[in-house]
């Protein structure tokens, strides 16, 4: 497990699926796009230059990098409310589950068990277990 890859919400970097398949999966059809010259023909289709500048942004800047590391919503209430109380992760703060979780307990079904683990058995065991799941292929739905 790599701490820059933890999300304060509990979440693991290395196993979104944004990080894991479609970054990998923008690399080869940019290459294959680049192969048969469609850099010089994206602005001169509808809307190709948006979605050139989208995709070449995709391969060369990356999506996303974790939320420790500056990337993701820089407004996103747990990472400040985090950051605020000085937490390395929500789970282990005294408030927690607070209101902030309510949508992503709904969007990330493992969430809930993610962070009870992580509050009773400790990081090591949360870490192992994120970790378990990468060696599998395991992504966030």
């Amino acid at each position: 497990m790599k701490k820059e890859y933890m999300c304060y919400c509990g979440l693991y970097c290395e196993n979104c699926g944004v990080k894991t398949k479609i970054t990998p999966a923008a690399s080869v059809l940019y290459g294959e796009m680049m192969k048969m010259g469609f850099d010089g023909v994206m602005e001169f289709i509808p809307g190709g230059g948006g979605f050139w500048t989208f995709l070449k942004g995709m391969v060369n800047e990356g999506i996303c990098t974790s939320c420790r590391e500056g990337g993701g919503n820089p407004n996103c209430k747990i990472r400040i409310c985090a950051r605020e109380k000085g937490v390395e992760m929500c789970a282990l703060c005294s408030e927690y589950p607070c209101e902030r979780f309510d949508r992503y307990f709904i969007g990330y079904d493992t969430l809930k068990a993610d962070n009870l683990l992580l509050r009773e058995k400790g990081l090591d065991a949360w870490g192992k277990l994120q970790d378990e799941r990468r060696s599998k292929n395991f992504t966030y739905k």
